[in-house]
């Protein structure tokens, strides 16, 4: 007889499982008659590659993840009218299938609407220009595409049978997002259309339940959910909708000239776990794993390439660590609550001005409690049923049995690591008859200042960026001209007059005479700037050329689309008769670049073009496109591109696009810190790092896009860098560490709730096929610092090193407990000892 799990197992994998009923009550969604207690994650499939896909969806399960979310993106599936893609990155159907044969379930945020800090939020930029068109509100056009979007997505997901009322993983679907925040900007007609989008979705026949998150009228059955730092507080509309936290942002994005955010993870765990004892049952983390903007899809404007978050797992597919293991312990405590959670209505108890204790005991018996401390400040003992507890400051302590302590929030003792990116030249691919030379060869294009070939169109006056473009392409060109007369006092005293230009975004590099003068942009606050910069002119006729840049367009608020971008004012000051305006000039325009138009970054498709074949490429040269062949990097780590020393531009390797670079420093306005205090609200610049260096040096290039060799690596350079200098990095973990005190929740492996017999424990893992080489650091006492610079206390006990190596060495894991016949326990009497090791894999 063959095993029912084995049935259930080959049924799955060949996506004909059963049917699941899903609906909801209160307490939450119910899948075939069992309430459901769900974590979830985000991973945004084309923020990735396919070969990372079920790395991903496997490192996230192993995180204690129940289910997978995703947006659905609209821009990316229908780049024209019509004209559907589903390939590559965008393969939907194949992410959706990678899910469910992993065994977990999938939220779909179709929206189409997503925000997400990508381009236009998502909505197809050519939608902006179909008349009469206005984004989120009742606009016939608007609602006639969307439905026809939304109503393409439904079928292929019911044609492949992905929702769960077909068999499929798909729980939960979302229309519209985040709308809430907005209704109220597009007066009645705002409420008609989350009406109807409501209405719509629901007609759509899915079989699963529809929700709308930060809706705050959404209509029944639609379930509104709340996105936030913290959703403890959060209530649906209606009592019989359940509590669900679509967004719970573990970190945050990032802007070129941004610093770098970081969340404690003993933060992100209260807030998980203040949800929980409040009566949540479906938390998602945004972003799980954030990923990569790769190409333009970046939004803004300004988001960076890198759209790692801070996430559990980082930008290269690698667990963030202590963050995904704390989170992962988490995980576990929480649904060792689950039956109690979900059977019962809490009892609340105070105890104490900011403590209080929620307790759930249903009638088999089942008992589960939390035990919080949201004083920010000060840690405090609480007595709880008679027995004592200590709850440090910004906590929740979760008691499985309503008696013993399996984790509390603030106490990270799972292992971190120390992660590092290791450089690596860039190795040039020869015939194997040229082995033995290994310099890389260059080729480079200069593209023209202004315009090259037949202008686009004249006009008088100043035309917008967007509109012009359509963002067909980041670049415009402006240009113009004028005449200096030979009397000039600028000429004969040799001053020089000054360039002035406004601009509503969002950056621009100026030339006269085919010469750079210099740049400015905008920010990630802030897109209009300012130019200011003397220049050099000739007498007679001298061309005054601007080359005009979006950095991704607007991604969200009211009326969005309709922000432009472009020189709105140009003018120059110095002239006897004072200053000229050169903004009601005749002015040429010239969309794109030449090499775009030529194809330069595409392997196979471009036009013919005579590159100029150099060992030595130029070096801060302006409006530059550099060409190399070159191997892959070695080993098997994930690969970035180090652009440390380059300006400003874009890059490809095989024609996929890597995306904009800009090693953009830090402005002088970000505040960083250097130890992040978790206590407390967090907000997106409250532990920030990374001030006066680069907002992004490294730019993730997938292993997946290599071959053995021949790779074509293009650059355009726009203002200037040191190409010989670009190098890729291979991430790779350093080491990894752990620090824990006697006084750590005993939370081992499975708990031993029943006897509460398990020890404080350090445990080290290094990565598959890895060892431990070395103990760089081990310490029991009173050590301090954190993953990388750990420093011995007052007290130590110095066999620490020789007890670490006698049970890790060679190991690709082990666990040291901390226990007398260990080490020395009555060093620092009176005071809790703690284990801190470093050891390097290897």
């Amino acid at each position: 007889m063959v095993p029912k799990f084995l049935l259930l197992l080959c049924c799955c994998f060949f996506t004909v499982c059963l049917a699941a009923n899903v609906t909801y009550d209160r307490r939450s969604l119910i899948i075939d008659g069992q309430r459901k207690l769900l974590i979830s994650a985000s991973i945004h499939y084309p923020r990735s590659v396919p070969a990372m896909w079920p790395g991903l969806v496997q490192t996230a399960k192993e995180g204690g993840v129940d289910v997978i979310e995703t947006y659905v993106f609209w821009n990316g599936h229908e780049p024209s009218p019509d004209n559907y893609y589903f390939g590559g990155r965008f393969d939907l159907v194949k992410f959706v299938k990678i899910v469910q044969q992993a065994g977990m379930y999938l939220i779909l945020r179709i929206g189409p609407f997503v925000a997400a800090e990508w381009n236009y939020g998502g909505v197809p930029v050519w939608l902006h220009y179909v008349p009469g068109t206005i984004f989120r509100t009742d606009s016939e056009p608007f609602k006639y595409h969307m439905q026809k979007f939304m109503t393409y997505i439904v079928n292929l997901m019911k044609q492949e049978k992905l929702f769960a009322s077909q068999g499929g993983p798909i729980i939960l679907s979302q229309v519209e997002n985040e709308y809430g925040y907005y209704e109220t900007f597009y007066g009645e007609g705002g409420k008609r259309y989350a009406m109807w989008a409501a209405k719509m979705a629901l007609s759509q026949n899915i079989g699963v339940p529809w929700m709308m998150c930060q809706q705050y009228d959404a209509p029944d059955p639609v379930i509104d959910t709340c996105n936030s730092f913290y959703c403890d507080q959060f209530k649906p509309i209606s009592p019989n909708k359940p509590k669900i936290w679509t967004e719970n942002w573990p970190g945050w994005f990032k802007t070129f000239g941004g610093a770098d955010p970081h969340r404690p993870p003993a933060d992100i765990a209260f807030a998980v776990a203040r949800f929980f004892q409040k009566g949540g049952s479906v938390q998602n983390y945004y972003m799980y794993h954030g990923g990569t903007n790769f190409g333009r899809t970046a939004g803004g404007p300004f988001m960076t390439t890198s759209y790692d978050y801070n996430a559990p797992i980082d930008e290269y597919g690698l667990a963030r660590l202590p963050k995904w293991s704390h989170l992962k312990e988490l995980h576990k405590a929480i649904k060792l609550c689950e039956l109690a959670l979900l059977n019962s209505d809490p009892i609340n108890a105070s105890l104490g001005p900011s403590q209080e204790a929620d307790v759930y005991a249903d009638a088999s018996g089942a008992c589960a409690a939390f035990l919080s401390n949201t004083d920010d400040k000060n840690d405090k003992t609480v007595v709880f049923r008679n027995a004592s507890y200590h709850l440090p400051a910004w906590s929740v302590s979760i008691l499985p049995d309503c008696k013993n302590v399996v984790f509390n929030t603030a106490k990270v003792g799972s292992q971190a690591s120390a992660v590092e990116m290791v450089p690596e030249n860039l190795q040039p691919s020869v015939p194997s008859s040229n082995k033995g030379l290994k310099d890389l060869k260059w080729a480079v294009f200069m593209e023209k200042s202004g315009i090259w070939g037949e202008a686009d169109f004249i006009k008088n006056g100043l035309v917008d960026h967007i509109n012009t473009t359509q963002d067909t392409t980041d670049y415009l060109w402006y240009t113009t001209s004028i005449i200096v007369g030979d009397d000039e006092e600028f000429l004969k005293k040799g001053s020089q007059p000054v360039l002035l230009i406004e601009s509503k975004g969002h950056a621009l590099h100026a030339f006269v005479n085919q010469e750079l003068q210099g740049s400015a942009s905008g920010n990630g606050t802030r897109s209009r700037f300012k130019f200011k910069k003397p220049i050099s002119l000739k007498v007679g006729k001298n061309e005054i050329a601007l080359l005009s840049m979006t950095v991704g367009l607007q991604t969200a608020g009211p009326f969005y689309e309709w922000i432009g971008a472009g020189p709105t004012s140009v003018k120059i000051k110095g002239f006897n008769n004072g200053t000229v305006d050169l903004s009601t000039y005749n002015w040429t325009y010239k969309i794109g670049l030449q090499g775009e138009h030529l194809g330069l970054y595409n392997v196979d498709g471009a036009v013919k073009v005579n590159w100029q074949a150099t060992a030595n490429p130029p070096k801060q040269q302006p409006l530059t496109w550099y060409k190399v062949v070159i191997d892959p990097p070695s080993g098997t780590e994930p690969v970035a591109l180090d652009m440390l020393y380059m300006g400003k531009g874009v890059a490809w390797l095989n024609g996929e696009g890597i995306g904009r670079y800009w090693p953009r420093k830090t402005t002088m306005y970000v505040k960083c810190v250097k130890e992040c205090d978790y206590r407390g609200k967090f907000s997106p610049d409250k532990c920030n790092t990374g001030c006066g260096e680069p907002s992004q040096r490294w730019y993730h290039v997938p292993r997946s896009w290599f071959k053995p060799s021949g790779n074509v690596l293009v650059i355009f350079e726009e203002k200037g860098g040191d190409p010989t200098k670009i190098k890729f990095a291979r991430r790779k973990v350093a080491s990894v560490c752990a620090f824990i005190g006697e006084d750590y929740p005993l939370a081992e492996h499975e708990y031993g709730i029943e006897n509460n017999s398990s020890r404080a424990a350090v445990h080290l893992k290094c990565p598959e096929n890895a060892r431990i080489s070395t103990v760089k650091f081990a310490s029991f006492g009173t050590p301090t610092g954190t993953c990388g610079s750990y420093l011995k206390g007052d007290c130590h006990d110095p066999n620490s090193i020789s007890v670490v190596e006698k049970v890790c060495l060679n190991k690709n894991e082990c666990t040291i407990e901390l226990t007398g016949e260990n080490f020395n326990t009555g060093v620092c009497s009176g005071a809790t000892k703690k284990l801190a090791v470093e050891a390097v894999c290897s």
